[in-house]
């Protein structure tokens, strides 16, 4: 048995196999045993697939349910929607070979201004963490090495905290929401002002899912920066308690404790870090006998949800412990 799976108090593989659906059993096989599959495009047709691909609007967009006209436009709305890229790409392989993918990526990027960032989604305020997202899901779609892509990068890095992390501006300057949205200009960043984990684990997914990028200095600065806030309060107050570390979702939304440890794996941390460790303790504490992981879970209608993240916790403790 491979090192990593005797880590473990339980071996997940019998259940990840075991998965109703195709796709789990298909990633468990190429990503934990290491098998010879068959093309992922066999699962952009899976019916799962399918229901998402059919919402998928003539300019690339999702359609986002509700929403209020005086926080952001309908287009805005849609632009947040458009992360359901992130299921398509993390559920079911779908990358820029598919045409929904570059429609969905032209739209992001149809939103991305002249400084680099991704805008609009808080109307003209820099969201360093929704543009991090977006640069996330095109970099494992497959847009890595284009001019657009670095462009964002380089923005991102511009607007670092001096301590190596990153905060939300607005929240630095002490601004909410409403009043925010409502000014012509971006409140420009505080970079004297402490960072947030939250959105620092946010930008670090983008960083370690660029194959260039998780190798720099400033990925492995702020990674070290969030290594040692698992389990403490943020400094400001978006998902300020530390509660939130425990409440995970997949494909990954927030800096939680599975998806930060998910990206130091990336990153070229070490199991025996200090962070890393008491993360890795505290995921292998909650298996269950069935392989799962007793997690409190977000958006979990998906009755295989539980699955994708014993997959997910399953690829960290396989980098990990190569």
């Amino acid at each position: 048995m491979d090192i990593w799976r005797k880590q473990l108090e339980v071996d997940a593989i019998p259940s990840l196999l075991a998965a109703k659906s195709e796709a789990i059993r298909y990633f468990a096989r190429r990503d934990l045993l290491g098998e010879a599959v068959s093309p992922v495009g066999r699962l952009w047709a899976l019916p799962e697939a399918e229901r998402i691909l059919r919402r998928q609007k003539a300019d690339g967009s999702w359609k986002y349910p509700g929403g209020k006209e005086h926080v952001r436009s309908r287009e805005d709305y849609n632009q947040l929607e458009t992360f359901r890229l992130g299921q398509l790409n993390e559920m079911y392989g779908l990358d820029r070979s598919h045409g929904a993918v570059i429609a969905a990526a032209e739209f992001l990027l149809a939103h991305q201004t002249g400084e680099g960032d991704i805008r609009d989604i808080f109307r003209m305020q820099y969201v360093p963490h929704y543009t991090a997202g977006m640069l996330e899901l095109l970099v494992k779609a497959g847009y890595a090495g284009e001019a657009r892509i670095e462009k964002g990068f380089r923005w991102l890095l511009s607007i670092r905290q001096d301590d190596g992390g990153w905060a939300f501006p607005l929240r630095a300057a002490g601004v909410g929401y409403a009043e925010a949205v409502r000014r012509p200009d971006p409140i420009p960043p505080d970079r004297s002002k402490p960072f947030s984990h939250l959105l620092t684990g946010v930008v670090l997914r983008a960083f370690a899912a660029h194959p260039r990028r998780r190798k720099s200095q400033a990925a492995h600065e702020a990674g070290r920066l969030l290594m040692f806030r698992f389990f403490q309060p943020d400094k400001y107050i978006d998902r300020r308690d530390r509660s939130y570390w425990g409440k995970v979702s997949f494909p990954f939304w927030f800096t939680d404790i599975v998806s930060a440890p998910d990206s130091l794996s990336l990153l070229g941390f070490a199991p025996e870090d200090p962070g890393i460790k008491s993360a890795l303790e505290w995921m292998r504490g909650r298996q269950g006998r069935n392989g799962h992981f007793r997690l409190e879970l977000l958006k979990a209608s998906d009755p295989e949800l539980p699955l994708w993240m014993a997959l997910a916790v399953c690829r960290i403790f396989k980098r990990f412990y190569v």
